[in-house]
């Protein structure tokens, strides 16, 4: 989940004025079929000049870090408000139209990358529980995703998409299909042909498609990102290169670890996207909400994300736990191997802990019967040492496992480039049961150089491609500490990832780019 980092004082400090809704009046669409655009052209939200970017970054700490990460703007960017209709699933076997929204920015100005044909960057938001997210709200400062979206790809000549997901913005959806492989991937693409039809109406209508397509996305995004690929890819579609970043790929695997006990940091909200989005898609999860939460927080549970309402008050309000998934005082079964795997970590761990505590969400006699069914068939990425190619379980009888297994990345390999890119300390995304157990799957796609990783946290090696990446990010990460402390640099390690990520990234797409 990205929460507000440092870098939301920039977006403040820009002082960049919107310019409307100042596109001309709109023809609506009389379709609803996926990836139609809803309004043609679409509305011009923001219009940034590249000086003024320059001159506002560089009045702050925070922007100059930005800065020093992007380097200066060649471009200037429009952000359009781009309206799109997809599907989305509503009942198990059924679906429905749906209008969603996103950003669409395009690069402007004089300079050879800001116009004719561009690449376009294809980019899968990170997980938040705000109903109202607008990721083309660059001058938004609850959220910097936009913003960074803008400085370190559009203003270097980029064309961006990003969707905002059903479930956010203008969606009545009403549930964000959180970790559905299919349906995020479907969406990515509606929104990728809806840009492609505004791009012929922009206010540069010279900038254009250049035809190389890069997919990313950051947290969940880095999920959504993978499973775009991966369905491009069967559907005969070209993808130049593709950069998931600090996703949950081995989604098995990281519910197995989570359930045994290495919760990790704001578990309570992933737990309630999850179970929603399944049970909304597949109809399997539970009969009751009280088949999985406790009493306590089993009432409207299956409404309760994303909301309009603040995380925090919803805590205030005890609809949710601040940090305890799972009950301080473990249940038993008289199994030994169940109960080892249900017992409190040992030693403790800081963030593993957190996750234990009253009141908690959810029910022992739920989590009981998952790690019984791990026990019982075990997801090669979690078994000591790991299984050789890291498969997932055989037969998994638990629902909740079922879809997991469903969703999870181990089912597929890439044709194209990928890098693949976090920090090994993320208490969120955890980067070896995730972004490890893909590089151990591929194995043989990481040996030939077609799969990169990269970790940001590790020591820069000499002749390294992202030394450079990895120095800044060891430098920030540093004086976050000296400035927080341990404890909350770490709380903040997530987020504090997503811009370094980024800017290997777009240094990894580059290779790709004509010269």
């Amino acid at each position: 989940m990205r929460k507000i980092g440092v870098l939301w004082a920039t977006v403040a400090a820009l002082g960049l004025a919107g310019c409307g809704h100042d596109s001309p009046t709109a023809r609506v669409a009389t379709t609803n079929a996926h990836g139609t655009l809803v309004e043609d052209p679409p509305a011009r939200l923001v219009s940034l000049d590249a000086s003024a970017i320059v001159a506002q970054l560089n009045a702050s700490s925070t922007g100059q870090q930005l800065l020093a990460l992007a380097g200066p703007p060649a471009c200037g960017v429009d952000v359009y408000y781009l309206k799109y209709w997809t599907v989305a699933p509503t009942a198990p076997g059924s679906s429905m139209p749906i209008m969603d929204s996103g950003a669409l920015m395009v690069p402007t100005g004089s300079a050879a990358q800001c116009s004719g044909g561009r690449p376009i960057m294809l980019y899968a938001h990170a997980t938040t529980v705000d109903a109202t997210y607008n990721i083309a709200d660059v001058l938004d400062p609850t959220q910097v995703e936009g913003l960074e979206l803008a400085v370190m790809y559009a203003a270097q000549g980029y064309i961006v998409v990003a969707p905002n997901f059903a479930g956010y913005d203008i969606s009545t959806l009403g549930y964000y299909p959180f970790l559905n492989a299919q349906q995020n991937a479907d969406e990515m693409m509606d929104a990728l042909t809806a840009a492609r039809t505004a791009l012929l109406s922009t206010f540069t209508p010279s900038t254009t498609d250049g035809g190389e397509l890069f997919v990313t996305g950051y947290s969940i995004g880095g999920f959504v990102a993978m499973a775009t690929d991966k369905a491009m890819q069967a559907a005969g579609e070209t993808v130049t290169a593709t950069a998931p970043m600090s996703g949950p790929y081995a989604a098995e695997a990281f519910g197995d670890a989570i359930m045994t006990g290495h919760v990790n940091f704001d578990a309570p909200e992933f737990a309630v996207l999850t179970t929603t989005s399944y049970q909304r898609a597949y109809g399997n999860v539970y009969s009751a909400t009280t088949d999985v939460y406790s009493p306590q927080y089993a009432a409207g549970i299956d409404s309760l994300l994303p909301s309009a309402t603040p995380l925090a008050t919803l805590i205030q309000e005890g609809k949710l736990p601040q940090s305890a998934l799972f009950s301080s005082t473990p249940p038993t079964t008289g199994i030994a191997a169940v109960d080892a795997l249900l017992a409190l970590p040992s030693p403790p761990n800081p963030v593993y802990s957190a996750g234990f505590g009253n009141p908690f969400l959810i029910s022992n006699s739920y989590r009981v019967s998952y790690v019984e069914d791990v026990a019982a068939d075990p997801d090669g990425a979690d078994l000591s040492p790991p299984a050789s190619g890291v498969p997932l379980a055989a037969s998994p009888q638990n629902a909740l496992r079922q879809d997991l297994k469903v969703n999870d990345m181990r089912s597929w390999t890439p044709r194209m480039p990928m890098l693949l890119c976090g920090g090994d300390q993320d208490p969120v995304v955890f980067f070896g049961v995730n972004t490890g157990t893909m590089e151990a799957y591929w194995q043989a796609q990481v040996s030939t150089g077609l799969v990169s990783v990269l970790d940001v946290n590790a020591a820069p090696a000499a002749g390294d491609p992202y030394a450079g990446v990895q120095e800044a990010f060891r430098q920030a990460a540093a004086q976050t500490v000296a400035q927080v402390g341990a404890q909350a640099a770490l709380e903040q390690y997530h987020t504090a990832v997503a811009p370094f990520c980024m800017a290997a990234a777009r240094g990894f797409f580059g290779r790709f780019l004509p010269p």
